[in-house]
Parts: structure tokens; C-alpha cells; sequence
């Protein structure tokens, strides 16, 4: 899938398209209904189907000591986006141009100037333009007098509450990740570069995949169940320590992901790693002896749920 700059001018295979217009992060149930309907309005009309998005988010942006809170990479959501249909996906670098555009400028210089839009579909929460000048009613209004199309898709709701990336945020942190994955429609993965580390888990017989958690959203610390899937399609199960290491010291933040029946080299291979369910907080032992036995116990939970999952 091709993936265009929001600042430059859409090749002509892609000009006149439906556009889904939001920030998608996380890709999750409404998310989706948006982009599934820009799709099938394309696909009926024989335009194009484009998803646009922002990056960095705009509260990186305006709020750059955020802690860290992104769902999904770049990456990840261009493999999202094609899965569900889109033939591009638009990058607006979030930057000191871009959130000066009025609502009006936005509308003209980005998406009639660089996109040729034909027609847009956002979320009923959708805003955009300076100091968050545009809405979704804005945005008909503008594309009833420059000549595109314009529609709103309602949230979706799942127990009564709309789903959103919040709530997502919130389950993470709480420790459940099958709740996210319920709202995602997946697991959440985190996607990283195998690293090298001190290589202390081969000395108790645990070695360790170890990726740096980067820009993603900081999930509850503590032991996983996990699924993670390599370059080359396969898909392993294992466990994994998300956190510090309170056992080692210095203090480390790492993603460390155990395969069982595993021993191929992953080092500087970019693999995925998907949280499938939280079996219990960091600990400190007092021995190798004390955290190989849990480590033990916790691969043999890990293992009895991913069998079961």
C-alpha cells in the first residue's frame, strides 16, 4: 500500500478519492467502522479508498513531555489500513505549519490542494483545524460549497460505553489485556528491534528477546502470556517481563519475551509481540534460585492459557 505525504500532491491514480479522515490510533471498533464505510463509498463509486492520519499525534505536539501513549506505529497501521481495504494511507506531519491551518485552510490547502478529495468520512468526535476550530458539521458545510462529499459515522458502543483509544489506554494500564484486545478486535503488539541485553536469562535458562518499548502506551509492569510472530510468518508462544527487572540491577525498562522451544538468533530482526493475557506484577527475589522457580510457574501458566486461548 502506498503511503503518501499529507503536504504534497496525491498522484493522479489517487486523486478524487474517499478519505478517512482521524488520527486511528490503535485501530480499534470505531476505527474501523469509519474506514470500512470510506471504503465501501469508494468501492461503489470507483474511487479510490485513502485513510488519513496524523503523525506525531497532535498531543505530542502541544503536550511534547507527555508520557508515552501511542497504540499502534506508523508501520503497524499501514499493514491495518491495507488489511481493510484502503489503496493509500496519508501521513499529515503534525508540525508548526499544520496546526496553524484554520479549519477553512486545512480543508483547501490539504485536502483540496494535495488530495483532490472526492469525499470524507470521519468520526462524529472528529475535530481539526486551529484550536480545534473545525467539526464535523464545519467540515459538511465546507464540502457542500467546494463540491465533496462529506459523512459522520457514529461511535460504536460495546457494554454501553463508546469505544475509544481511552478506554483501550485504560485497560492496559489496569492489567487486561484481553479487555483491549476485545475493543482492538486483536491483542495489542508491540513491534520492535530484538536488542542485545546483559544476556542474564541464559544463565538460568530463560533466554530473552528484549525490545525497547519506544513511543507505546507503558501497560501495567509485570509477567505476560504473550504471542510473538517473526519476519518469516511464524508465530510463537511464550512469557514475558514487562518492566524494570526489580531482581537486576540497574534498573532497566525492557519488553523481554521468552519463546518456549525456541532458540534461533533474533538479534537485530524486528519482531511482534502480542500481550495476551497479565499473569501477575514484577516481584523482586532474593535469589536465581527463588525467580527461576517462579519463572518456572509462570511459563507453565503462560503456556496452559495460550493452549487454551
Amino acid at each position: 500500500m502506498q503511503r503518501l505525504d499529507g503536504s504534497a500532491t496525491v498522484p493522479a491514480s489517487l486523486a478524487g478519492g474517499i478519505v478517512a479522515l482521524g488520527n486511528f490510533d490503535g485501530f480499534h471498533l470505531g476505527h474501523q467502522a469509519v474506514v470500512g464505510r470510506a471504503v465501501a463509498r469508494a468501492r461503489a463509486a470507483g474511487r479510490p479508498a485513502l485513510v488519513a492520519t496524523f503523525d506525531p499525534h497532535p498531543v505530542r505536539y502541544f503536550t511534547p513531555d507527555a508520557p508515552p501513549f501511542r497504540l499502534t506505529t506508523l508501520d503497524q497501521r499501514a499493514e491495518l489500513f491495507a488489511a481493510a481495504g484502503a489503496d493509500a494511507m496519508v501521513v499529515f506531519a503534525f508540525d508548526a505549519a499544520l496546526a496553524s491551518l484554520t479549519a477553512a485552510q486545512f480543508v483547501e490547502q490539504r485536502l483540496i490542494g494535495c488530495l483532490a478529495v472526492g469525499g470524507v468520512v470521519t468520526g462524529e468526535d472528529f475535530t481539526f483545524g486551529k484550536a480545534k476550530g473545525g467539526n464535523v458539521r464545519v467540515m459538511a458545510e465546507i464540502g457542500a460549497q467546494a463540491g465533496f462529499s462529506v459523512e459522520t459515522v457514529a461511535a460504536v458502543a460495546l457494554d454501553g460505553a463508546a469505544v475509544s483509544s481511552s478506554r483501550i489506554r485504560e485497560a492496559l494500564i489496569a492489567g487486561d489485556p484481553r479487555e483491549a484486545a476485545r475493543l482492538l478486535t486483536r491483542p495489542f503488539a508491540i513491534r520492535g528491534t530484538v536488542q542485545h541485553g546483559a544476556k542474564l536469562g541464559r544463565t538460568i535458562g530463560y533466554p530473552t528477546a528484549n525490545i525497547d518499548m519506544g513511543k507505546y502506551l507503558r501497560p501495567a509492569y509485570g509477567i505476560y502470556a504473550v504471542r510473538g510472530r517473526l519476519p518469516d510468518g511464524r508465530v510463537l508462544a511464550g512469557a514475558a517481563n514487562l518492566g524494570i527487572r526489580p531482581t537486576f540491577d540497574p534498573p532497566k525498562e525492557l519488553l523481554e519475551a521468552y519463546f518456549f522451544d525456541f532458540a534461533d538468533n533474533l538479534y537485530g530482526q524486528e519482531i511482534e509481540v502480542e500481550l495476551i493475557d497479565y499473569l501477575r506484577p514484577e516481584a523482586k527475589f532474593d535469589s536465581l534460585a527463588a525467580l527461576t522457580a517462579q519463572m518456572d510457574a509462570d511459563c507453565a501458566r503462560a503456556l496452559a492459557i495460550l493452549s487454551g486461548a
